[in-house]
């Protein structure tokens, strides 16, 4: 008889110590090279979008909060842009932007792609990490769909080996999909709490919110992110404007919202945004590229992105696009302010 009663005891228990655990709040950013996954795995973790994703690398420009809102914890997950080497003032000034959010969150997460071989550019990231004593630093294998698990297995011995030999441990690794929402394969690695099964982008929040600091809530339930809407508008439009432009030209795009407005002759039940935007480029001959013939393409990218800005404001909007030439704005200080670096 007492062995019958002795499980549901300790289920008791669990319970209660689950119950009086301290709800925990804090932020986690991820960082990376261009290109590694992080704004689809910060919307995925999400559950909405909040960052704009793109096959180009260095599309994220700012740092982007996403807040994902659990009954233990609140994690709110910074978004940074890639560190690269920089070639433009623009470059410098996002790369600062980097060293200055690991400074000052709870959590690191460097993301790795399981396609890629790790490179000088990871292996430069991972080093300047090293430097930061007192953060917690997760290794997160991203795109694992991409690869077979004998490649993931090769992939997660190696960020292993490559903390081992900078002397530190990782927090965690963990083989993410966020496309799929899960990973695939087993972390061989026992450093650092590697080996934590399957990788699903569920798991890592889990992994995530214990290193948090213990705090209530940091922002409403229901909040999604930080980012101001106008912002958040601007993005969606340039992230339309960058499928399929030549090579040279995305960096040289950059959209501003001059205005959002309810349109004011509207009855309340059929409301609509009037929202007016530019897209600056840097020289006169994007500027066809970017409008198309007979404005094509500019069409292509107000449909595409006011699909998305609908989805975002929950409510019809009418939006006015024009592109401007902003000169070699990349390198110019003055433009850079007036757009938003």
């Amino acid at each position: 008889m007492v062995a019958m009663s002795a499980r549901p005891n300790q289920e008791a228990a669990a319970q209660r110590a689950e119950n009086d655990a301290p709800h925990r709040a804090g932020f986690a950013c991820f960082v990376g090279r261009p290109n590694a996954g992080k704004s689809t795995l910060t919307n995925a973790l999400v559950g909405q979008k909040v960052a704009i994703t793109s096959n180009r690398p260095q599309t994220t420009r700012h740092t982007v909060r996403g807040i994902v809102h659990r009954d233990d914890a609140q994690l709110i997950l910074v978004d940074t842009p890639g560190l690269h080497k920089p070639r433009t003032l623009l470059g410098e000034r996002l790369n600062d932007v980097v060293r200055t959010t690991w400074a000052e969150v709870d959590v690191i997460g460097f993301c790795l792609p399981a396609d890629q071989k790790l490179g000088p550019g990871d292996k430069y990231i991972v080093k300047e990490l090293a430097g930061i004593r007192k953060t917690p630093k997760i290794a997160i294998i991203t795109k694992t769909d991409l690869v077979e698990s004998k490649a993931l297995a090769e992939q997660l011995l190696a960020v292993s080996a490559l903390a081992e030999e900078l002397g530190f441990e990782w927090a965690e690794i963990v083989p993410v999909s966020a496309v799929e929402k899960e990973g695939a394969g087993r972390s061989p690695s026992d450093k650092g709490g590697g080996g934590r099964g399957a990788g699903q982008v569920d798991l890592l929040a889990d992994l995530i919110a214990p290193l948090l600091p213990e705090s209530p809530p940091l922002y409403p339930e229901g909040d999604l992110t930080d980012e101001p809407e106008m912002v958040m508008v601007a993005e969606l439009i340039r992230e339309a404007a960058l499928e399929g432009v030549r090579d040279e030209l995305p960096h040289s795009i950059a959209v501003v919202v001059e205005e959002m407005l309810p349109r004011t002759d509207r009855p309340a039940d059929k409301p609509l945004l009037d929202i007016h935007a530019n897209v600056y480029i840097e020289r006169p001959s994007q500027k066809g590229i970017i409008i198309g013939p007979k404005g094509k393409r500019l069409k292509e990218v107000g449909t595409k992105s006011r699909k998305h800005i609908e989805a975002l404001l929950g409510t019809p909007v009418f939006l006015d696009l024009h592109v401007k030439v902003a000169k070699d704005w990349q390198r110019d200080p003055k433009q850079l302010r007036k757009l938003g670096f």
